[in-house]
């Protein structure tokens, strides 16, 4: 029903109207609610899913090594402040800013967001203004013609409100809405892995410098002993105290050094070109703040007290925005199962308007208000061709889609954290070894040169005894890598310290 009024006061005349409507409104959607459609259980996305999660086997190596932040998230949020290392912090920062992924999680909650405004206005009714003006001829009474005068030509002005509201009896839209609520909150915590991977892409980047400037210095000075050792064998080759064969393995063996040295600079130069890829520093910029900070780093291994490490899983599962964000898909598409199941349920709709308007033919002018409040319709879908049988057939697909998708990456997360810490085990059980045969070799080397000075050794045996020596020091800087790269893995295993609870979005 439309009624349709012209009166001076339109709003006191659909008063009465108005209640009654509202009366019949309240009593038809109290009907039709009963109806709503239920959505998936989201319990996959909101309990902790323990059965995913394998045990740690007691007395294994994981259950005996540490955290490298005693268990407190605050901590290990501030890890690479903790570091002691003010040139790392601040590559981080830079990285951080400039990285296309971190840009891209970015970019993406700024869709979410208004994804999210879109499905929260179709909750609401909508309102439009609307107004026109229009001239156009009418025929006067009279003499054929119209007089002397011709025709008077009528101007009609209307000014008005249209509003229409399409009532979520069933879930429909609210779902959307919430639908979209749970992606918002996965790209902000896509947005904080995001800036865990580039933190630990650039610090990897940055120990991997630093080893390879140790490596760089036991390089030259091995290079440097090569080619001392090849001039004094020039010297008593030309002097008839040595044969020339032995003069020509020195000098061998000091371009193969020399070789070595270059090949070693070389490859420090490609790592700082990928720092300057990573921060959008320019290259001599990082080259001056490397060259002022490389000396003064520390060189020990972080020190953070070691905690039991028996309910990690659970914890990673906890400190991971990437779970967290897939958890919120399994959600999301819960939430989207129930809207395509509610569209193919009936549609109650509202619409009306209220205006006012003028009329001016000739001198004469005159002014009228309408009003009209319906009509309420109630649209049963019939026959669509399978379309929305077909829409909700996707949505069930996508939601196991992502409910595997999360049980996976609950997977991934407990396997990143166990390889994580049996490495950083591994490295610390190791440490002690190779820190005894790199001292072994070194003082081998040294009475194995005393002795060839002295003539009681031969060139190779000092070549095989400094070559021997040389592994051992590399091995020595390389398990310190390791080392650190193992830190850095746990950190990024463990979500590097970003809790649930705290998912602010990102600064604009």
């Amino acid at each position: 029903m439309t009624p349709l009024h012209q009166t001076k006061s339109p709003v006191a005349q659909a008063a009465p109207r108005l209640a009654k409507l509202a009366t019949s409104l309240a009593a038809a959607v109290s009907l039709l609610g009963a109806c709503a459609v239920t959505s998936p259980p989201r319990s996959v996305a909101t309990d902790a899913p323990t059965q995913w999660i394998a045990p740690l086997p007691a007395g294994s190596i994981v259950a005996g090594a540490g955290l490298p932040h005693n268990a407190s998230l605050g901590n290990l949020a501030q890890w690479w402040q903790l570091q002691n290392d003010a040139l790392l912090v601040e590559l981080i920062a830079a990285a951080q800013r400039v990285g296309p992924t971190v840009i891209a999680a970015r970019a993406n909650i700024a869709q979410a967001r208004a994804a999210r405004s879109i499905s929260g206005g179709a909750l609401l009714p909508s309102l439009d203004g609307v107004g026109s003006v229009s001239r156009g001829s009418a025929a006067q009474g009279g003499a054929p013609g119209g007089g002397a005068s011709g025709p008077a030509i009528p101007t009609i002005a209307q000014l008005g409100l249209q509003a229409s509201w399409e009532m979520d009896v069933f879930g429909k839209n609210a779902a959307k809405r919430d639908a979209a609520d749970e992606r918002l909150m996965a790209s902000q915590a896509q947005w904080h892995d995001a800036r865990v991977v580039v933190a630990a892409e650039v610090a990897g980047q940055y120990y991997s410098l630093r080893s390879c400037e140790k490596q760089l210095a036991v390089t030259a000075l091995d290079a440097n002993s090569r080619a001392e050792t090849s001039r004094l064998t020039q010297l008593a080759t030309q002097a008839g105290f040595g044969a020339p064969a032995v003069a020509a393995l020195a000098r061998a063996s000091a371009a193969e050094g020399a070789s070595r040295l270059t090949q070693q600079r070389a490859q420090c130069a490609v790592i700082v070109k990928a720092l300057v890829a990573l921060t959008a520093v320019d290259e001599p910029t990082l080259a001056q703040k490397l060259a002022r900070s490389l000396q003064d780093a520390p060189d020990g291994q972080p020190q953070q007290a070691i905690a039991n490490v028996a309910s990690v899983p659970a914890q990673a599962l906890g400190q991971r925005p990437d779970v967290y964000s897939a958890a919120r898909d399994v959600s999301a598409a819960s939430f989207d199962v129930g809207s395509a199941g509610a569209a193919r349920l009936p549609r109650v709709s509202l619409a009306g308007n209220i205006g006012t308007g003028r009329t001016r033919v000739g001198g004469m002018s005159q002014n009228f208000d309408t009003w009209s409040f319906g009509p309420l319709a109630l649209t049963l879908p019939l026959l669509d061709g399978g379309v929305s049988q077909g829409n909700l057939d996707i949505a069930n697909a996508r939601y196991e889609e992502a409910a595997g998708k999360y049980k996976s990456v609950v997977r991934v997360a407990v396997r990143e954290v166990e390889e994580a810490l049996v490495n950083l085990q591994a490295t610390s059980d190791r440490a002690s070894d190779t820190d005894i045969a790199a001292e072994g070799y070194r003082a081998s080397f040294a009475g194995t040169e005393a002795r060839y000075k002295a003539g009681l050794a031969s060139l190779v045996e000092l070549e095989e005894s400094r070559r021997t020596l040389l592994a051992a020091q590399s091995a020595l800087i390389t398990l310190q890598l390791e080392r650190r790269n193992a830190w850095i893995a746990l950190y990024r295993a463990l979500g590097g310290g970003w809790q649930a609870d705290a998912n602010a979005a990102p600064a604009q």
